[in-house]
C-alpha cells in the first residue's frame, strides 16, 4: 500500500501536493490542516485519514480526531498532531506509548521533518515536516512510503521548495 505522509498545510494546497497525492492509495494528514478544502481536495486524489491540529477550528475538529490508531496490514500506526518524539514525547503522548507503543508513531506540529527509530520502544517515529507556506520552516516537505505484509518500505522525501515559494 503506498501512503503519501503530510502535515501543518495551514489552509495551503497546491498543485505539487496533488500530483504526489493522485500516485498513492492512501494519504495521512498528521494535522494543522487549516480549511476543509485543503482535505476535500485531497479526498479527490485518494482515500484519506487525518487528525486535526493546535489551529484547527471546530469544523475541521468534527470532520477529524485528535488521534488516529489504526492497522495497515499488520503494522499498527498511531497518527496525532503534538506527540512529540522519541526521548521527548508529549506529556500526553507519554504514558500511553509506553504501555502500548505502535510500530509506526506518527505526529506533525514541530514543521520540522524527521524519521527516527525509537530503539527503547522498538517503534519508528515520522514527522513529515510541513508541507504548507505558513510557518518559520525553510523547505515544504512530505513523506512517500509504502506499507507491505507489515513493513515498512521505500521511504522517500518529497521536497516542495522553499516556504515562500
Amino acid at each position: 500500500m503506498k501512503i503519501l505522509l503530510l502535515s501543518d498545510t495551514h489552509s495551503y494546497i497546491d498543485g505539487t501536493i496533488l500530483k504526489y497525492a493522485k500516485q498513492v492509495d492512501e494519504i495521512w494528514h498528521a494535522g494543522d490542516i487549516g480549511v476543509l478544502k485543503v482535505t476535500d481536495e485531497l479526498k479527490d486524489c485518494a482515500a484519506l485519514r487525518a487528525v486535526y491540529g493546535n489551529i484547527d477550528n471546530d469544523e475541521v475538529r468534527k470532520e477529524f480526531p485528535l488521534h488516529q490508531r489504526f492497522n495497515i496490514q499488520g503494522m499498527d500506526i498511531w497518527m496525532t498532531h503534538i506527540g512529540g518524539y522519541p526521548n521527548r514525547y508529549s506529556k500526553p503522548i507519554r504514558d500511553v506509548i509506553k504501555q502500548n507503543p505502535p510500530d509506526l508513531f506518527i505526529s506533525g506540529h514541530s514543521h520540522i521533518l524527521k524519521v527516527m527509530r525509537d530503539k527503547k520502544l522498538g517503534l519508528m517515529h515520522m514527522n513529515p515536516g510541513a508541507a504548507g507556506i505558513h510557518g518559520f520552516h525553510q523547505e515544504r516537505t512530505m513523506l512517500q512510503f509504502e506499507i507491505n505484509r507489515g513493513k515498512l518500505e521505500n521511504l522517500n522525501l518529497v521536497k516542495l521548495g522553499k516556504r515562500g515559494q
